[in-house]
């Protein structure tokens, strides 16, 4: 058996040319989600896979055998549910309200621009139906989202170089007036702390008259 211990999320960094002429492997979802799992690639070879704990493989990764050969994964198609808003009676908001639900009841799901797919489950599905969505049973495959924390190597990463440059951040806004202990108190706490102009004030004097003893 080979043994299979690095993974290469989407073969980055690898040339086309090698990418194309990698053997390939089909998993489904629930051999991707795992770290720990035997397959057999497309030359026949008997493959043993030893990944970082919480590692998710997802198709299109490259996979480093330890005799250095590399093996590319292909998302296996799979019996999954088709999630899409009603043309007639909804709009695509529908989704947002099904992907809230389906994430309160802690179900994987892809999101894509105008659907929503998850594995086959018919109480989600008549849930579903009810909120005027429409479900259909198809074969695809299944690629959900790993979450903010999943580890694999597939986020965003904020610690390096990104390759292109982000747009600076807004000047950060002058700091609210807050009321200490030596404010006075006798004003309005809700008036507009907006500093105008000062103008000069009149000020009326009166004669002095002399003290009588």
């Amino acid at each position: 058996m080979l043994q299979v211990s690095k993974i290469m999320p989407q073969g980055a960094g690898l040339a086309l040319v090698l990418l194309k002429r990698a053997a390939t492997v089909e998993l489904d979802w629930d051999i991707r989600q795992k770290s720990r799992f035997e397959a057999t690639d497309s030359l026949g070879r008997q493959l043993g896979i030893f990944l970082p704990r919480g590692t998710l493989v997802r198709g299109g990764d490259v996979l480093v055998a330890e005799d250095g050969s590399m093996v590319k994964v292909i998302a296996a198609a799979q019996t999954v549910l088709r999630i899409t808003a009603c043309p007639s009676h909804g709009s695509p908001f529908d989704l947002v309200r099904a992907a809230y639900h389906l994430g309160n009841r802690h179900v994987p799901i892809e999101l894509k621009p105008d659907h929503l797919k998850i594995e086959p489950d018919h109480v989600l599905a008549d849930m579903l139906r009810s909120m005027h969505l429409i479900v259909n049973e198809v074969s695809e495959s299944f690629e959900p989202e790993g979450g903010a924390y999943s580890t694999g190597g597939h986020g965003h990463a904020h610690d390096g170089d990104h390759g292109h440059a982000h747009a600076p951040a807004p000047a950060a806004a002058p700091a609210p007036h807050v009321h200490g202990p030596d404010c006075s108190h006798g004003h309005d706490h809700g008036h507009d702390h907006t500093h105008h102009e000062a103008l000069p004030v009149a000020i009326q004097t009166h004669p002095h008259k002399p003290h009588s003893h």
